[in-house]
């Protein structure tokens, strides 16, 4: 579900540059699947599909396929606009160290917003 990641990032100038301070590795649950995510200065460096041995993750968000789903929806559905939307109604968590997830949010929002009408 994530495979057009890496270039919808990296070709987006603005975005890259928001991430500018970003130097993360975090794991994006949906449903069963895992996928660790790699950014080095904003851009997606790696996106790999699990099922890891011994996952290395700063923070990792997690919500069912459905949940994503309509995350990723080309007009998304009350609820599902956003990512503390989806934490507020308890279809999304976040867990591990979130202070660089909190300190570049938009980013992370933007990254994650950026498969909008993308995925099926």
């Amino acid at each position: 579900m994530l495979g057009d990641l890496t270039a919808q990032v990296n070709g987006d100038a603005a975005l890259v540059r928001r991430g500018r301070f970003v130097d993360v590795t975090f794991l994006v649950g949906i449903g069963q699947e895992s996928w660790l995510v790699s950014v080095d200065h904003g851009r997606i460096e790696a996106v790999t599909k699990g099922p890891f041995v011994m996952p290395r993750w700063t923070f990792a968000l997690r919500a069912g396929v459905d949940d994503w789903r309509k995350f990723w929806a080309a007009e998304p559905e009350p609820g599902f606009h956003d990512l503390f939307a989806l934490i507020r109604h308890k279809r999304l968590t976040a867990e591990g160290d979130l202070h660089t997830f909190m300190s570049n949010l938009f980013y992370f929002k933007g990254v994650l917003g950026s498969l909008r009408g993308r995925v099926g």
